[in-house]
């Protein structure tokens, strides 16, 4: 099982990316998980194509230690299992401390020996790396961390600091930065900034998207491109990053355990 948390700007198109990425390697005949990380709770919509899906928090506040794992899953596409953290009530108590709630519940619940996945996507916020949205940094979560950016300043500084917090936990048989993804916006220099970005975090490139209407034309169908537009150029691209993502983990879990 390989364990990878996506990190990157909120708004960016993170969870986008990552929910292409699980469809893309679902096809495939691997077994995915993706787990939403973020108090909106909305990362896998376009896996399942409903309007919501119950969050763990939420339904922890409701059935308290009642709650069972089935509750806690619902299976989208391709057989992807979908889970979303969730936050707190509005106005009340912390995200990050939410998070790691949520995933201290999975665990307890024995989530990854109930569906063992060959996958695991974390999908992050990052514009905030605090305690609970480090969480999955963490020794016995994810292996790696990759992190969407565009060559937009914001995203190219939110980037910068989620690399900071990689760095910081390095020591600690924590999770390893595995790399860039480029989710184009079609600014100036945007590749060079990326490149810059990149050789000052001390990591590289792994993927790059283009700007496409075939992604707004997909969540408009509430479904991933991969299985909207199958034989688009750009569910092409999703499957040659799903490919390189998954390659570049395996490959720092290999180079980590020898």
């Amino acid at each position: 099982m390989i364990k990878i948390a996506i990190y990157g700007k909120g708004g960016i198109g993170k969870s986008t990316t990552v929910s292409n990425m699980s469809a893309a390697l679902a096809e495939q005949g691997i077994k995915v998980m993706q787990i939403g990380c973020d108090p909106k709770a909305d990362s896998t919509y376009f896996l399942h194509g409903r309007q919501d899906i119950p969050a763990v928090l939420d339904i922890l506040r409701q059935k308290g230690e009642a709650m069972t794992l089935a509750d806690m899953v619902t299976i989208g596409y391709g057989g992807t299992v979908c889970v979303e953290a969730g936050g707190p009530i509005p106005g009340m108590g912390c995200a990050g401390r939410g998070i790691i709630a949520a995933l201290e519940k999975l665990d307890e619940k024995g989530a990854y020996e109930t569906y063992e996945p060959d996958v695991v996507f974390y999908d992050v916020l990052g514009d905030v790396v605090c305690g609970g949205f480090s969480m999955p940094m963490r020794k016995g979560y994810a292996d790696a961390v990759f992190v969407v950016t565009s060559g937009e300043n914001m995203a190219i500084h939110a980037a910068a600091n989620i690399a900071m917090a990689v760095e910081h936990f390095q020591d600690r048989g924590y999770a390893k930065m595995g790399g860039i993804i480029l989710n184009r916006r079609n600014v100036k220099q945007e590749d060079e900034k990326v490149q810059e970005l990149a050789a000052d975090i001390h990591t590289h490139v792994v993927g790059t998207l283009h700007r496409s209407e075939i992604v707004v034309a997909a969540e408009d169908l509430r479904k991933t491109v991969i299985e909207a537009f199958p034989d688009s150029a750009m569910a092409d691209e999703y499957r040659q990053l799903a490919e390189a993502v998954l390659a570049t983990a395996k490959g720092l879990e290999v180079h980590t355990s020898c």
